[in-house]
């Protein structure tokens, strides 16, 4: 299957699935004559752990980040807004970090879909989230992986051999998966309810704000009547108070609860 940006850059999905033993030459380098082709008329979704490494490194609150680097999309078969990395108005489109002579310059934070190039992934089932083991081995084990290759790119050529599961250690997506496992469970999710079941704005502005607003969903937490409205045990606010992260994952489980009335949120009794 065959795609084409609006720069008119075309990329192939091969259509053979991948496991994570699967094996695949790829090398990126500055020596390659493609070096950061990439990196230019692409669409790079950021995802919630994405802001968050990335704002620290820039060292920005979540809102100023959003504001400067970011730009707001409708992801159409989820119903739900997703974050997209803003382009430079250049020619190239390029990404706002990337130097021709340098590559990324925020190359230690970059974003998970750039770790993952030249994979995709996809699911084979779905069955929901669970906190059930077995449950967990279960939906792992229908994961699959397809690649993905730009009419430009040179990487394929090179001798380094990689499996599957090697090339996700090396670029450090297995942590990010893992922080954005609730997240990737609202828009799957979300993906299976019918069409004709749209969201409110209200909605997605709670969704958008707990997912991507990490410091302004905490002053929500803690400044508004919310913990006045739900049953939280004293150790989990002291744990989503000091630690972003579990603050992020604890946001995904109340936007589960709102939408799916799913998970262990509960509405405090008078």
């Amino acid at each position: 299957m065959e795609s084409k940006s609006e720069n008119g850059k075309k990329s192939e999905i091969l259509p053979v699935q991948l496991s994570y033993d699967s094996k695949f030459h790829f090398k990126c380098h500055k020596g390659i004559s493609c070096f950061t082709k990439c990196c230019r008329g692409i669409d790079i979704m950021l995802t919630p752990y994405d802001i968050i490494t990335l704002r620290r490194k820039l060292e920005l609150s979540s809102e100023e980040f959003l504001a400067i680097y970011t730009e707001l999309k409708l992801l159409k078969k989820a119903d739900l807004p997703i974050v997209t990395m803003k382009l430079l108005d250049d020619e190239q489109k390029s990404c706002p970090f990337v130097r021709d002579d340098k590559g990324c310059i925020i190359y230690e934070d970059r974003p998970t879909t750039c770790r993952y190039y030249p994979l995709g992934m996809g699911s084979l089932s779905y069955s929901g989230h669970s906190s059930d083991e077995k449950d967990q081995e279960s939906d792992k084990n229908d994961e699959f992986f397809f690649m993905v290759k730009e009419d430009h790119c040179l990487g394929f050529e090179e001798k380094k051999e990689w499996t599957v599961a090697e090339w996700r250690e090396d670029q450090g997506v297995d942590i990010r998966d893992e922080v954005n496992a609730g997240w990737t469970d609202l828009i799957v999710r979300k993906k299976s309810v019918p069409a004709s079941i749209k969201l409110s704005e209200q909605s997605k502005q709670m969704f958008f704000l707990a997912c991507y607003n990490i410091d302004k969903f905490k002053k929500f937490v803690f400044e508004s009547s919310f913990l006045d409205r739900y049953e939280v045990d004293q150790a989990r606010i002291d744990e989503i108070k000091n630690d972003e992260i579990k603050l992020l994952q604890f946001g995904f489980e109340w936007i589960q609860y709102i939408f799916f009335q799913k998970g262990g949120f509960k509405v405090k009794t008078k």
